[in-house]
């Protein structure tokens, strides 16, 4: 005689199955751009610049909500607009004018997206060019993805640390997903640098 399992069980043990599967698909890099020829207007027309607050495909299903105010950007993840802007991520700005690049890195285990990396330029005000601009120091900002929020999780200071990129990826594949927005610190990886300073000033 052929038993028939609660439902329950047998959803209960799906999901172990999805999570094992998950577990143990390779992560790697996939690529999406907030440049505007990628994006749309936040009012929701077709002509976003690089300058203006915008809309951007992401991947899996997600889009990239780019806020530009006072010379300074924040970007965040969601499912829509409305989503994204609700996240931590949408709150979070440096002192300095700041700006983040066009580029992002999505690390990705299988089809599931952990992280995104991005590099990001802080304006350094005590150390300008010879026409009196400041110049950007860069640092790479790792930002953990859902399910769950979106918030910054780790900065690495770029001139100071030669293997930056490989930092913020191992930050991205193995600590992105277990931390707690609002509960745990951002985490200043490899050597602190100039731009690191600039970023958590208060």
């Amino acid at each position: 005689m052929i038993r028939k399992l609660p439902i329950y069980t047998c959803l209960a043990a799906a999901l172990v199955a999805q999570t094992a599967v998950a577990a143990a698909a390779p992560v790697g890099s996939s690529y999406s751009t907030i440049a505007a020829h990628n994006c749309w207007s936040a009012s929701g027309k077709k002509d976003a610049d690089d300058q203006s607050s915008r809309i951007c495909r992401g991947k899996v299903g997600l889009v990239v909500s780019v806020n530009v105010g006072d010379m300074r950007e924040t970007v965040s993840i969601g499912h829509n607009r409305a989503a994204a802007e609700k996240e931590p991520a949408a709150q979070a700005f440096f002192g300095p004018f700041s700006f983040a690049s066009r580029t992002v890195e999505w690390r990705m285990a299988g089809s599931e997206p952990l992280a995104i990396i991005q590099r990001w330029d802080i304006d350094d005000n005590a150390d300008q060019d010879r026409n009196g601009r400041p110049k950007p120091k860069p640092m790479l900002i790792v930002t953990r993805l859902p399910p769950g929020a979106v918030c910054h999780v780790a900065y690495v200071d770029v001139a100071a640390n030669p293997d930056a990129n490989e930092l913020a990826r191992q930050a991205a594949d193995a600590t992105a997903r277990d931390f707690k927005c609002g509960q745990d610190q951002v985490k200043v990886l490899g050597k602190s640098g100039r731009a690191v300073e600039l970023a958590t000033q208060r």
